[in-house]
Protein backbone atom coordinates (compact mmCIF):
# COMPACT_ATOMS: atom_id res chain seq x y z
CA UNK A 1 0.00 0.00 0.00
CA UNK A 2 2.76 2.32 0.65
CA UNK A 3 3.72 2.31 -2.89
CA UNK A 4 0.35 3.05 -4.04
CA UNK A 5 0.00 6.16 -1.33
CA UNK A 6 3.52 6.62 -3.04
CA UNK A 7 2.09 6.76 -6.31
CA UNK A 8 -1.00 8.86 -5.39
CA UNK A 9 0.99 11.28 -4.00
CA UNK A 10 3.23 11.70 -6.90
CA UNK A 11 0.01 12.31 -9.71
CA UNK A 12 -1.42 14.67 -7.16
CA UNK A 13 2.12 16.70 -7.50
CA UNK A 14 2.00 16.30 -11.12
CA UNK A 15 -1.36 17.52 -11.55
CA UNK A 16 -0.73 20.93 -9.57
CA UNK A 17 2.22 21.13 -11.83
CA UNK A 18 -0.12 20.79 -15.06
CA UNK A 19 -2.81 22.93 -13.59
CA UNK A 20 -0.15 25.65 -13.30
CA UNK A 21 0.41 25.37 -17.35
CA UNK A 22 -2.95 25.26 -18.18
CA UNK A 23 -3.48 28.26 -17.03
CA UNK A 24 -0.26 29.73 -18.38
CA UNK A 25 -1.45 28.45 -22.10
CA UNK A 26 -4.98 30.10 -21.29
CA UNK A 27 -3.31 33.06 -21.23
CA UNK A 28 -0.83 32.30 -24.48
CA UNK A 29 -4.10 31.26 -26.36
CA UNK A 30 -5.75 34.56 -25.64
CA UNK A 31 -3.00 36.42 -27.20
CA UNK A 32 -1.37 33.65 -30.34
CA UNK A 33 -4.94 31.26 -30.16
CA UNK A 34 -7.63 34.30 -30.54
CA UNK A 35 -5.83 37.17 -31.83
CA UNK A 36 -2.99 36.38 -33.13
CA UNK A 37 -0.04 37.78 -30.81
CA UNK A 38 3.70 36.30 -31.34
CA UNK A 39 4.58 36.42 -27.45
CA UNK A 40 7.84 34.56 -27.17
CA UNK A 41 8.25 36.05 -23.63
CA UNK A 42 5.67 34.40 -21.66
CA UNK A 43 8.44 33.36 -18.96
CA UNK A 44 8.88 37.09 -17.98
CA UNK A 45 5.12 37.60 -16.98
CA UNK A 46 5.26 34.33 -15.25
CA UNK A 47 8.27 35.51 -12.94
CA UNK A 48 7.02 38.88 -12.37
CA UNK A 49 3.55 37.46 -11.31
CA UNK A 50 5.58 34.81 -8.88
CA UNK A 51 7.92 37.44 -7.20
CA UNK A 52 5.23 39.93 -7.34
CA UNK A 53 2.70 37.78 -4.88
CA UNK A 54 6.01 36.20 -2.95
CA UNK A 55 6.90 39.83 -2.34
CA UNK A 56 3.64 41.27 -1.22
CA UNK A 57 2.17 37.98 0.64
CA UNK A 58 5.96 36.31 1.96
CA UNK A 59 7.13 37.34 4.91
CA UNK A 60 10.20 39.55 5.59
CA UNK A 61 13.23 39.33 4.53
CA UNK A 62 15.50 37.63 6.72
CA UNK A 63 18.79 38.61 9.12
CA UNK A 64 20.60 36.72 6.21
CA UNK A 65 18.64 38.13 3.18
CA UNK A 66 20.02 40.81 0.71
CA UNK A 67 16.42 41.77 0.37
CA UNK A 68 15.26 44.64 1.58
CA UNK A 69 11.68 44.83 -0.37
CA UNK A 70 8.60 43.24 -0.11
CA UNK A 71 7.44 40.87 2.53
CA UNK A 72 4.42 42.78 3.75
CA UNK A 73 2.39 39.11 4.63
CA UNK A 74 -0.50 39.97 2.90
CA UNK A 75 -2.93 37.61 2.52
CA UNK A 76 -2.72 35.17 -0.68
CA UNK A 77 -6.36 36.79 -2.39
CA UNK A 78 -4.26 39.96 -2.33
CA UNK A 79 -0.80 38.57 -3.65
CA UNK A 80 -2.71 36.77 -6.24
CA UNK A 81 -4.57 39.51 -7.60
CA UNK A 82 -1.70 41.60 -7.08
CA UNK A 83 0.43 39.02 -9.53
CA UNK A 84 -1.66 39.64 -12.34
CA UNK A 85 -2.39 43.24 -11.99
CA UNK A 86 1.51 43.98 -12.09
CA UNK A 87 1.95 41.24 -15.27
CA UNK A 88 -0.94 43.37 -16.84
CA UNK A 89 1.05 46.73 -16.78
CA UNK A 90 3.95 45.38 -17.66
CA UNK A 91 2.08 43.91 -20.94
CA UNK A 92 0.28 47.48 -21.59
CA UNK A 93 3.71 49.20 -21.51
CA UNK A 94 5.04 46.70 -23.58
CA UNK A 95 2.13 46.42 -26.12
CA UNK A 96 1.61 50.31 -25.72
CA UNK A 97 4.77 50.50 -27.37
CA UNK A 98 4.59 47.71 -30.04
CA UNK A 99 0.91 46.75 -30.51
CA UNK A 100 0.95 48.67 -33.36
CA UNK A 101 4.04 46.98 -35.50
CA UNK A 102 4.27 44.30 -37.48
CA UNK A 103 3.96 40.92 -35.15
CA UNK A 104 7.48 40.49 -35.51
CA UNK A 105 8.45 43.27 -33.23
CA UNK A 106 6.41 42.16 -30.78
CA UNK A 107 8.14 38.90 -30.68
CA UNK A 108 11.56 40.71 -30.35
CA UNK A 109 10.39 42.96 -27.86
CA UNK A 110 8.78 40.47 -25.33
CA UNK A 111 11.65 37.71 -25.67
CA UNK A 112 13.55 41.23 -24.72
CA UNK A 113 11.85 42.36 -21.88
CA UNK A 114 11.48 38.59 -20.63
CA UNK A 115 15.44 38.25 -20.63
CA UNK A 116 15.81 42.23 -18.99
CA UNK A 117 13.64 40.42 -15.70
CA UNK A 118 15.43 37.24 -15.70
CA UNK A 119 18.66 39.38 -15.56
CA UNK A 120 16.79 41.69 -12.94
CA UNK A 121 15.60 38.84 -10.66
CA UNK A 122 19.64 37.83 -10.87
CA UNK A 123 21.36 40.65 -10.30
CA UNK A 124 19.06 42.84 -8.60
CA UNK A 125 19.47 41.38 -4.61
CA UNK A 126 18.19 44.27 -3.11
CA UNK A 127 14.39 43.37 -4.70
CA UNK A 128 14.34 39.53 -4.98
CA UNK A 129 17.44 37.98 -3.26
CA UNK A 130 19.34 37.58 -6.59
CA UNK A 131 20.52 34.00 -7.22
CA UNK A 132 20.04 32.80 -3.30
CA UNK A 133 15.80 33.04 -4.45
CA UNK A 134 12.91 33.88 -1.89
CA UNK A 135 12.14 31.26 0.38
CA UNK A 136 9.60 30.56 3.34
CA UNK A 137 7.06 31.51 0.75
CA UNK A 138 3.75 30.92 2.68
CA UNK A 139 0.98 28.45 0.86
CA UNK A 140 -2.53 29.34 1.74
CA UNK A 141 -4.77 27.39 3.88
CA UNK A 142 -1.62 25.55 4.94
CA UNK A 143 -1.05 25.45 8.65
CA UNK A 144 -4.69 25.16 9.28
CA UNK A 145 -4.76 22.13 7.17
CA UNK A 146 -2.00 20.76 8.83
CA UNK A 147 -2.98 21.64 12.57
CA UNK A 148 -6.05 19.99 10.96
CA UNK A 149 -4.53 16.42 9.77
CA UNK A 150 -1.62 16.18 12.89
CA UNK A 151 -5.32 16.46 15.07
CA UNK A 152 -6.88 14.17 13.33
CA UNK A 153 -3.90 11.72 13.61
CA UNK A 154 -3.53 12.27 17.22
CA UNK A 155 -7.02 11.18 17.73
CA UNK A 156 -7.12 7.72 15.48
CA UNK A 157 -3.40 6.30 16.86
CA UNK A 158 -4.57 3.25 14.87
CA UNK A 159 -4.27 4.10 11.60
CA UNK A 160 -2.40 1.56 9.25
CA UNK A 161 0.97 3.19 8.52
CA UNK A 162 -0.06 4.22 4.55
CA UNK A 163 -3.59 5.97 5.37
CA UNK A 164 -1.34 8.13 7.95
CA UNK A 165 0.96 9.11 5.11
CA UNK A 166 -1.67 9.54 3.03
CA UNK A 167 -3.10 11.98 5.32
CA UNK A 168 -0.19 13.86 6.03
CA UNK A 169 -0.22 14.53 2.35
CA UNK A 170 -3.66 16.22 2.23
CA UNK A 171 -2.59 19.93 1.93
CA UNK A 172 -1.88 18.58 -1.61
CA UNK A 173 -5.21 17.68 -2.52
CA UNK A 174 -6.44 20.36 -1.05
CA UNK A 175 -4.46 22.47 -3.27
CA UNK A 176 -4.83 20.66 -6.20
CA UNK A 177 -8.67 21.52 -5.61
CA UNK A 178 -8.17 25.11 -5.62
CA UNK A 179 -5.74 24.54 -8.81
CA UNK A 180 -8.96 22.66 -10.60
CA UNK A 181 -10.94 25.82 -9.63
CA UNK A 182 -9.15 28.29 -10.93
CA UNK A 183 -8.82 26.47 -13.68
CA UNK A 184 -12.61 25.62 -14.28
CA UNK A 185 -13.12 29.45 -13.51
CA UNK A 186 -10.86 30.88 -16.07
CA UNK A 187 -12.06 28.26 -18.61
CA UNK A 188 -15.29 29.32 -17.59
CA UNK A 189 -14.74 33.08 -18.08
CA UNK A 190 -12.60 33.10 -21.34
CA UNK A 191 -15.44 30.46 -23.12
CA UNK A 192 -17.94 33.40 -22.42
CA UNK A 193 -15.95 36.11 -23.41
CA UNK A 194 -14.24 34.58 -26.54
CA UNK A 195 -17.45 33.70 -27.58
CA UNK A 196 -19.53 36.92 -27.17
CA UNK A 197 -18.75 39.92 -29.76
CA UNK A 198 -15.27 40.80 -28.17
CA UNK A 199 -13.91 36.90 -28.69
CA UNK A 200 -15.21 36.93 -32.65
CA UNK A 201 -13.65 40.70 -33.09
CA UNK A 202 -10.46 39.04 -32.01
CA UNK A 203 -10.82 35.82 -34.22
CA UNK A 204 -11.43 38.32 -36.90
CA UNK A 205 -8.29 40.07 -36.48
CA UNK A 206 -6.08 37.42 -36.21
CA UNK A 207 -7.57 35.83 -39.48
CA UNK A 208 -7.94 39.57 -41.67
CA UNK A 209 -6.92 42.49 -39.43
CA UNK A 210 -7.27 44.59 -42.78
CA UNK A 211 -10.73 43.40 -43.23
CA UNK A 212 -11.82 44.30 -39.39
CA UNK A 213 -10.10 47.28 -39.43
CA UNK A 214 -12.59 48.24 -42.90
CA UNK A 215 -15.39 47.00 -40.96
CA UNK A 216 -15.01 50.19 -37.80
CA UNK A 217 -12.75 47.97 -35.82
CA UNK A 218 -10.12 49.91 -33.72
CA UNK A 219 -7.60 46.95 -34.62
CA UNK A 220 -4.60 48.06 -32.04
CA UNK A 221 -6.87 48.51 -29.36
CA UNK A 222 -8.58 44.82 -29.48
CA UNK A 223 -4.97 43.42 -30.17
CA UNK A 224 -3.77 45.50 -26.64
CA UNK A 225 -6.39 43.87 -24.80
CA UNK A 226 -6.14 40.77 -25.48
CA UNK A 227 -2.02 41.24 -25.17
CA UNK A 228 -3.01 42.70 -21.70
CA UNK A 229 -5.38 39.74 -20.72
CA UNK A 230 -3.55 37.03 -21.62
CA UNK A 231 -0.26 38.52 -19.36
CA UNK A 232 -2.57 39.19 -16.76
CA UNK A 233 -3.43 35.57 -16.72
CA UNK A 234 0.12 34.41 -16.99
CA UNK A 235 1.04 36.54 -14.23
CA UNK A 236 -1.73 34.56 -11.95
CA UNK A 237 0.03 31.10 -12.96
CA UNK A 238 3.32 32.55 -11.55
CA UNK A 239 1.47 33.83 -8.10
CA UNK A 240 -0.03 29.94 -8.18
CA UNK A 241 3.38 28.04 -8.58
CA UNK A 242 5.16 30.85 -6.20
CA UNK A 243 2.81 30.35 -3.65
CA UNK A 244 2.84 26.22 -4.08
CA UNK A 245 6.73 26.15 -4.47
CA UNK A 246 7.44 28.01 -1.08
CA UNK A 247 10.46 28.94 -3.16
CA UNK A 248 11.53 31.18 -5.89
CA UNK A 249 14.73 31.27 -8.22
CA UNK A 250 15.78 32.74 -11.51
CA UNK A 251 16.68 29.00 -12.94
CA UNK A 252 12.41 28.10 -13.06
CA UNK A 253 12.23 30.66 -15.17
CA UNK A 254 14.66 30.19 -18.00
CA UNK A 255 12.72 29.86 -21.25
CA UNK A 256 12.71 26.60 -21.94
CA UNK A 257 10.15 26.06 -18.69
CA UNK A 258 8.78 29.57 -19.36
CA UNK A 259 8.14 29.83 -22.69
CA UNK A 260 9.14 27.12 -24.78
CA UNK A 261 7.23 24.12 -23.57
CA UNK A 262 4.14 26.37 -23.23
CA UNK A 263 4.35 27.09 -26.91
CA UNK A 264 4.46 23.29 -27.46
CA UNK A 265 1.43 22.88 -24.93
CA UNK A 266 -0.37 25.19 -26.86
CA UNK A 267 0.23 23.86 -30.69
CA UNK A 268 -0.26 20.69 -29.00
CA UNK A 269 -3.46 20.39 -27.76
CA UNK A 270 -4.91 23.02 -29.94
CA UNK A 271 -4.36 26.49 -30.72
CA UNK A 272 -7.46 28.60 -30.69
CA UNK A 273 -9.47 26.20 -28.18
CA UNK A 274 -9.03 26.58 -24.40
CA UNK A 275 -10.17 22.78 -23.91
CA UNK A 276 -6.77 22.26 -26.49
CA UNK A 277 -4.57 24.06 -24.37
CA UNK A 278 -5.60 22.60 -21.16
CA UNK A 279 -5.30 19.29 -22.71
CA UNK A 280 -1.72 20.15 -24.05
CA UNK A 281 -0.84 21.70 -20.47
CA UNK A 282 -1.35 17.56 -19.03
CA UNK A 283 -0.20 15.80 -22.15
CA UNK A 284 3.13 17.46 -22.91
CA UNK A 285 3.87 17.59 -18.96
CA UNK A 286 2.71 13.99 -18.85
CA UNK A 287 5.04 13.03 -21.62
CA UNK A 288 8.04 15.28 -20.10
CA UNK A 289 7.34 13.74 -16.53
CA UNK A 290 7.51 10.19 -17.90
CA UNK A 291 11.04 10.67 -19.60
CA UNK A 292 12.48 11.07 -16.44
CA UNK A 293 11.31 7.90 -15.08
CA UNK A 294 12.41 6.57 -18.73
CA UNK A 295 16.71 8.16 -18.51
CA UNK A 296 17.04 6.75 -15.08
CA UNK A 297 16.67 3.11 -16.70
CA UNK A 298 18.87 4.04 -19.46
CA UNK A 299 22.99 4.57 -18.86
CA UNK A 300 22.74 8.77 -19.88
CA UNK A 301 24.70 11.02 -18.00
CA UNK A 302 22.37 13.84 -16.51
CA UNK A 303 23.18 16.27 -19.71
CA UNK A 304 22.22 13.56 -22.14
CA UNK A 305 19.18 12.76 -20.53
CA UNK A 306 17.98 16.10 -20.66
CA UNK A 307 18.66 16.13 -24.26
CA UNK A 308 17.10 13.28 -24.49
CA UNK A 309 13.63 14.44 -22.99
CA UNK A 310 13.75 17.66 -25.12
CA UNK A 311 14.04 15.90 -28.05
CA UNK A 312 11.17 13.25 -27.39
CA UNK A 313 9.01 16.87 -26.59
CA UNK A 314 9.80 17.74 -29.99
CA UNK A 315 9.27 14.43 -31.60
CA UNK A 316 5.76 14.78 -29.92
CA UNK A 317 5.16 18.25 -31.45
CA UNK A 318 6.07 17.23 -34.81
CA UNK A 319 3.56 14.25 -34.47
CA UNK A 320 0.95 16.02 -33.67
CA UNK A 321 1.37 18.26 -36.79
CA UNK A 322 2.06 15.41 -39.08
CA UNK A 323 -1.03 14.17 -37.84
CA UNK A 324 -3.16 16.51 -36.41
CA UNK A 325 -1.78 19.90 -37.96
CA UNK A 326 -4.77 21.89 -35.88
CA UNK A 327 -3.81 20.17 -32.74
CA UNK A 328 -5.28 17.01 -30.90
CA UNK A 329 -8.21 18.96 -30.19
CA UNK A 330 -9.00 21.68 -32.88
CA UNK A 331 -10.57 25.13 -33.06
CA UNK A 332 -14.09 24.90 -33.51
CA UNK A 333 -15.38 27.59 -35.41
CA UNK A 334 -18.81 29.09 -34.55
CA UNK A 335 -21.06 31.57 -36.64
CA UNK A 336 -23.49 31.86 -34.44
CA UNK A 337 -25.08 29.47 -31.13
CA UNK A 338 -27.03 27.15 -33.86
CA UNK A 339 -24.55 26.84 -36.46
CA UNK A 340 -20.70 25.94 -36.20
CA UNK A 341 -18.31 26.64 -39.52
Amino acid sequence: METVVGILNYLVFFAITACVYSVLTLGLNVQWGYTGLFNIGVAGFYAVGAYTSALVSGPPPGTLDWRMFGGWGLPFPIGFLSAGVVAALLALLLGWITIRLKEDYLAIASIGIAEVIRLLIKNEAWLTNGVWGLKNIPSPLFHPVQSGVEVFLAAHPQLPPWLAQLARGAYNWVYLAGLLAVVGMLYWVLERGLRSPWGRVLRAIRDDERAAAAQGKNVAAFKLQAFVLGSGIMGLAGSLYAHYARYLSVEKFEPFYGTFIVWVMLVAGGSGNNRGAILGAFLVWGLWAGTDFLTEYLPLSDVQASALRVVLVGLLLIGVLLLRPRGVVGEQRFVSRLFKA
